[in-house]
């Protein structure tokens, strides 16, 4: 019988440091359990006060929580917002316009930043080129996309829309697409023609179009590519259109569509590992506060830091920590396109030397694969790294 390694004996405490304590955004436990005696005395106050502080609102809510729906409850429904507003313009009216929004570090270790200001441009330029084709608040989107900037750009270019989006990990099999295509009713895949991953270049535009020779896509219209290495994409006439090309010429301005807190953001499909994948639907208000403030409560975010979350913008993870809850506080964030142990597996050490990065969030499931590589190869110990 195999044995099974067991890492749940941990009894060390890491106490953080007095100067790390003392800029705290939650102090210690003191100010921790003050925090929650306030919700728990008023919790719709509370929650109000705290979406008041935290969102900006086009129109202010007057009802935080509708219960009688139960289990549906419903948030701050009465408001209206804009996710991809709350993200981007308002870093510009808060003197963030040339802080740098993104660093985006490509799989052969190229690096490109892009500010407050590029990210809110090019944002812009891709929700008009998505109006030049017809899709409109309400309409759902399928994103099939690497981990880039352009990823992030389609997120927020949804947003600022009002069309939902529905990211699909870039791994999934064409059939895995071609099924939530068809349940989210998607009038739209935006895509590329390749992704890079430990070198290897592997084809995602070649994935789309198995998907939707499986059929059942009535409602899709359209496929935009992203042109990430350049290689073979074979294009339909009258469905298929180069992302740069359609976003040539297009204004760099877009008045974004205010939409009710309760507005659906994304729908994030299951894994279907236990039957037919299922469709999580987050709306636009209560998402982007939880968002905000976990940013500020979980990770501590301060105006200085550079934040990195290693996860795929395909998982929830990734869109809460990558395309949304970073720039809806107007951090600088890193958004990687490689794998931990290309070129050896030091990589993220070294990135995290390189860019500085001060707040680092990760799966147990990598550091524990990096320590054993590390375990036969010394110069990949993190030590070896400025971190």
């Amino acid at each position: 019988m195999a044995s099974i390694e067991s890492v749940m004996h941990e009894q060390r405490v890491f106490a953080p440091p007095q100067a790390l304590v003392a800029q705290a955004n939650i102090s210690g436990m003191a100010a921790y359990q003050a925090m929650c005696a306030e919700a728990e005395r008023d919790h719709e106050g509370f929650w109000a006060r705290l979406a008041r502080e935290n969102v900006a609102w086009h129109k202010p809510f007057t009802k935080v929580l509708d219960q009688s729906n139960a289990p549906f409850y419903t948030w701050f429904e009465d408001g209206q917002l804009n996710v991809s507003y709350n993200c981007l313009d308002r870093n510009l009216q808060n003197g963030n316009a040339e802080k740098t929004a993104i660093i985006f570090e490509a799989d052969d270790g190229t690096s490109t930043p892009v500010s407050y200001r590029e990210l809110h441009q090019r944002v812009c330029r891709f929700a008009n080129a998505l109006k030049s084709r017809g899709i409109k608040k309400g309409d759902r989107v399928v994103i099939y996309m690497p981990m880039s900037i352009e990823g992030v750009v389609a997120m927020q270019a949804c947003a600022r829309i009002g069309a939902t989006h529905s990211v699909v990990f870039a791994g999934f099999s064409a059939k895995s697409l071609n099924e939530r295509i068809i349940d989210a009713g998607a009038v739209a895949v935006i895509t590329a023609d390749e992704q890079m991953r430990g070198g290897r270049a592997l084809p995602l535009k070649n994935v789309v179009d198995e998907a939707l020779a499986l059929g059942g896509c009535n409602a899709l219209h359209t496929v935009i590519v992203y042109r990430r290495t350049g290689g073979a994409a074979a294009m339909q006439a009258g469905r298929d259109v180069w992302m740069h090309e359609l976003s040539a010429g297009q204004s760099d301005q877009c008045e974004p569509e205010w939409v009710g807190a309760e507005h659906p953001l994304f729908i994030l499909y299951t894994s279907g590992s236990t039957g037919k994948p299922k469709g999580v639907q987050h709306s636009s208000g209560g998402y982007l506060l939880w968002a905000s403030l976990t940013m500020q409560w979980t990770f501590d975010i301060k105006p200085s830091d550079v934040f990195w979350c290693t996860a795929d913008i395909g998982w929830v993870t990734g869109h809460t920590y990558i395309a949304y809850g970073p720039l809806a506080v107007g951090a600088t964030q890193i958004v990687f396109e490689g794998v931990p142990t290309y070129p050896n597996a030091g990589r993220f050490w070294d990135m995290i030397a390189r860019h500085k990065v001060s707040i680092f969030y990760t799966a147990p499931t990598a550091i524990r694969s990096l320590i054993k590589a590390a375990e036969s190869d010394k110069s990949i110990y993190p030590t070896q790294y400025d971190l």
